[in-house]
């Protein structure tokens, strides 16, 4: 779609672009930008030698304040940032004065992650705060109402308003930002930590420019519009960035989101052979070989980054999921620990610690976990489902009831969510919103084939003895048609309902064939022996047999459209519940 629109027709054009927005990042510290946009340059094909663009002129001001910034600069890549802003005081050009008020940020940051290091505890880094922002923001509000800053001046305001957790003002700055310079991929990333659903995105007026579909396809993912996501990007792809290392680790991560592993755990080791060294998203990946108990690969992994660098942020994680999966939850939180000691922002971590000290039963330090990690990103929905379990533990459902709604809400179509909410408005007695839950798990594919059970149960336990028979048939369908025995108690538990449900309804040979099937199960092998001995005394007594019954579902045949609990199970709508 974009390639078509023409935003991407030269690519050359946009070769010079990102070459000149990679010197402009360089010059100013910003190195996450500076890094992103030299990957993306890096994936299109090298211009000719009298193509490249040209260095850019200095103003006068960049000539006067020339020695200053020299050395400034020497200190700032030095982290020296104190140093670096005493000296950076008086310049005038524009380059000069980003840089002095970004070492003032970058000094009150790193004093207070020092400070927090020190004295406290990853659970309580919350309330150590950068004390130079409030001046940074009445400084850059002056010349921003003079209308005196460019687009890093923007983008650097925007990030001190959102410190100062003013939300609706730093997203209107870095919108600014971003039609001030619409190359700089770090205001719309920043954009994009502030954007909470699909209508505040459409209600932003945005730059028409091919770094709008980066930011979508970013966002895409972030908001789980996983089809939309993977289509920007292929689009992308087709565009000419197929080379792009960013691309295809957002197309691994979208993958990852809808639980799509295999393809995920492919495209990743696909990603490691072109870029061994690449430790962004290793984390993700490290999940993904989590969930399949892939042990020597993890372990693999783990050695791996930590030969590269063991104190990167992704290394501690995939240290802490390394330990994790061998059971060993107290070394893997101290390794999460670890990794929010190098970033308190760093979401992952956050959430994984708040999984460990669940596996500690350490509730209330989970709960802090989880709160921290909504904190940094709203859209989490990992520590809402979190958070959801934990209270459940603490028996408290009306509480986790509504954290599982926000789960539920940040992902519509995962059937762990709708499942858990099921039980929530079970433990609740709302059993008519417990049945829609089960059967909406059910009907957007229930991955662990629990639905369909706990809807029969409900419908057993409400004496509603069709509707929990048809569940019960579905189910055995189900298990037996994807040939995997998910759990024998369950199968067997749904085979004696059914064998007792069709000897009410003195369906005989229906009533055998399931009698028969629960001989297959220990815990239901004398019940079944019981009645098939119960139905052939029956029979030889010279009962009706099953061609006099109507009204009665025949066993493993397909349920007809009026017999299936959707009419009776309408689509969970939760716009009309209240916890």
């Amino acid at each position: 779609m974009a390639a078509s629109s023409g935003l991407f027709s030269d690519l050359q054009d946009i070769k010079k672009q990102l070459l000149n927005v990679v010197t402009l990042c360089r010059e100013r510290g910003l190195l996450q930008s500076f890094k992103w946009t030299s990957e993306l340059s890096f994936a299109l094909d090298p211009l000719p030698r009298n193509e490249l663009p040209p260095s850019p002129a200095f103003t006068e001001d960049e000539v006067y304040d020339l020695d200053s910034y020299t050395l400034a600069k020497s200190y700032f890549d030095l982290k020296e940032y104190d140093r670096a802003a005493y000296f950076l005081r008086g310049c005038k050009s524009q380059k000069a004065y980003f840089l002095y008020m970004y070492s003032r940020y970058l000094s009150g940051e790193k004093k207070k992650d020092d400070e927090s290091v020190d004295s406290l505890g990853p659970l309580e880094k919350g309330q150590v705060k950068n004390e130079a922002l409030r001046e940074l923001r009445v400084e850059l509000s002056k010349k921003h109402g003079a209308q005196e800053l460019d687009g890093f001046g923007l983008y650097l305001y925007g990030v001190v308003l959102r410190k100062l957790d003013l939300v609706k003002e730093a997203i209107d700055v870095f919108v600014e930002a971003t039609h001030a310079l619409p190359l700089h991929w770090g205001a719309w990333l920043e954009l994009c930590n502030l954007i909470t659903d699909k209508e505040m995105l459409k209600s932003l007026a945005l730059p028409d420019t091919w770094m709008k579909e980066f930011f979508l396809a970013h966002i895409y993912t972030e908001l789980q519009m996983i089809e939309e996501a993977l289509h920007k990007y292929q689009s992308l792809i087709d565009a000419g960035f197929s080379k792009s290392s960013y691309i295809i680790s957002q197309i691994a991560v979208a993958y990852h989101n809808i639980r799509d592993i295999d393809k995920a755990l492919s495209i990743f080791n696909e990603l490691r052979k072109q870029d061994p060294y690449r430790i962004e998203n290793m984390d993700t990946f490290s999940n993904l070989l989590y969930v399949r108990s892939m042990k020597p690969e993890l372990s693999y992994l783990a050695h791996n980054l930590c030969e590269i660098d063991k104190y990167r942020v992704e290394t501690c994680c995939v240290i802490g999921n390394y330990y994790s999966l061998r059971s060993q939850h107290e070394k893997a939180a101290l390794y999460f620990q670890r990794a929010l000691k190098l970033n308190p922002r760093y979401l992952g971590a956050w959430t994984l610690m708040g999984h460990e000290y669940m596996e500690m039963k350490n509730t209330s330090a989970a709960i802090q976990a989880y709160r921290h990690a909504i904190e940094v990103n709203k859209r989490d929905y990992r520590a809402w489902y979190g958070l959801g379990q934990t209270y459940e533990i603490l028996k408290m459902p009306f509480y986790c009831l509504y954290y599982y709604r926000r789960a539920h809400q940040l992902r519509p179509n995962d059937s762990r969510m709708l499942v858990a909410l099921g039980e929530c408005y079970e433990k609740l007695n709302q059993l008519v919103e417990a049945k829609k839950c089960y059967w909406r798990a059910y009907s957007v594919g229930d991955v662990e084939k629990m639905a369909l059970m706990k809807l029969a149960k409900l419908h057993e336990q409400l004496n509603e003895s069709e509707q929990a028979a048809q569940c019960y048939i579905k189910y055995v369908q189900d298990i037996y048609s994807c040939r995997e025995m998910v759990d024998h108690h369950e199968v067997s538990t749904a085979f004696r309902y059914l064998a007792q449900y069709y000897f009410k309804s003195k369906l005989w040979d229906e009533a055998s064939a399931c009698a028969k099937k629960c001989c297959n199960f220990n815990d239901t092998r004398e019940e079944g022996k019981a009645l098939l001995r119960q139905i052939l005394q029956l029979r030889n007594e010279g009962e009706s047999t099953s061609s006099d019954i109507t009204a009665t579902v025949p066993f493993f045949l397909p349920l007809s459209a009026n017999n299936t609990p959707t009419r009776r199970v309408s689509p969970l709508n939760l716009s009309s519940v209240t916890p």
